[in-house]
């Protein structure tokens, strides 16, 4: 998964064209070779002259990015984080996306939010909440117990302690070329690429590591 420097901007796990007609091409070759891209630079670029940085993974990385000094701090914060979110994001999705959630996730999504209807429901709230650029969470605690949060900017759970199970980055740039500004149909096309078999594996890891 290249978790440690020096970072490399890893292919997509599906073709750009793969998420059409809800995520167009385009979109998803400038999202992974420009802005994925350049937070990658940023932080190779960070952590050449901070040599000291450099054995640390990139969630590692973030779980001390606010303990570093004031110099430090920001750039490995957004830096990090922007490598970290995006991956996540773009790993979450898939061409076959499944209608529904499956294995334990589905069972503790339907005990959590009552169905996967009102998930959705509560899931795109969150979404249409973010202010400006940032991120909607599924997340869980380290006793599988599930709840939605929303990020700024390139924010991530883990510094808090939460695990992720799914995001939806709500940046204009992921969506302003095929829906321009309309966020609430984008995410409504997120929800038929969402893949939930990935999902549910990375439920399952949060409290079984």
């Amino acid at each position: 998964m290249n978790s440690y420097y020096e970072f490399k901007n890893l292919p997509l796990p599906y073709a750009y064209d793969a998420l059409e007609p809800f995520i167009d091409e385009k979109t998803m070759e400038l999202h992974h070779n420009r802005h994925l891209q350049t937070y990658i630079n940023n932080l190779n670029e960070i952590l050449s002259t901070n040599e000291n940085l450099q054995s640390f993974s990139l969630e590692q990385l973030l779980r001390i990015a606010d303990k570093l000094p004031q110099n430090l701090k920001s750039a490995v914060k957004n830096n990090a984080g922007g490598v970290f979110n995006h991956r996540f994001f773009f790993n979450g999705m898939c061409p076959e996306g499944e209608d529904r959630p499956i294995g334990n996730l589905a069972g503790m999504l339907t005990k959590t939010f009552g169905g996967m209807d009102k998930f959705k429901e509560e899931f795109k709230k969150a979404a249409l909440s973010v202010f400006g650029s940032g991120y909607a969470w599924l997340v869980s605690d380290k006793n599988g117990r599930l709840r939605i949060i929303t990020s700024a900017n390139q924010n991530t759970p883990v510094p808090v302690g939460l695990c992720p199970v799914l995001c939806i980055d709500v940046w204009e740039h992921a969506y302003y070329l095929k829906h321009y500004n309309n966020r609430s149909d984008y995410i409504d096309d997120w929800f038929n690429v969402v893949c939930w078999e990935r999902a549910d594996d990375n439920y399952m890891r949060c409290f079984l590591n």
